[in-house]
């Protein structure tokens, strides 16, 4: 199976930044497309980020437009989440996920995607 882990998550203070990682296993790693994904204390999981396995498609949910950046390192097998302008209602558990259709289209759609990680916490203060 594929394996995804999340690093970065952290507490910052409102209009700080921070930068996840997700470091994801496969030969074929370039071909997929990878999404961030966040989970709010009593909400449902939500779609953040996504982005193609060439890295020229991206995809972002309107909450987090103009402050957030995905992009990919695929000689490293690696992909990030930039995260600028920080807000309270950022803070959630951050997911990253591998959906390994073949030349799929960036999607938000949670159950396209088929490996998760664990997850790591942001937490932004006021």
């Amino acid at each position: 199976q594929v394996q995804v882990v999340e690093t970065g998550g952290a507490l910052v203070q409102a209009g700080n930044s921070l930068r996840l990682s997700c470091a994801a296993s496969g030969r074929t790693f370039s071909m997929y497309t990878m999404g961030w994904f966040r989970q709010a204390p009593g909400k449902d999981r939500e779609f953040v980020a996504g982005i193609s396995g060439s890295g020229i498609s991206t995809l972002y949910a309107d909450s987090v437009k103009g402050r957030f950046t995905i992009s990919r390192d695929n000689a490293k097998d690696m992909v990030y989440l930039q995260m600028n302008s920080l807000k309270p209602e950022d803070t959630a558990v951050y997911y990253c996920a591998v959906d390994r259709r073949f030349m799929g289209a960036v999607t938000a759609t949670t159950t396209l995607y088929d490996f998760w990680g664990q997850g790591t916490q942001v937490t932004v203060s006021s």
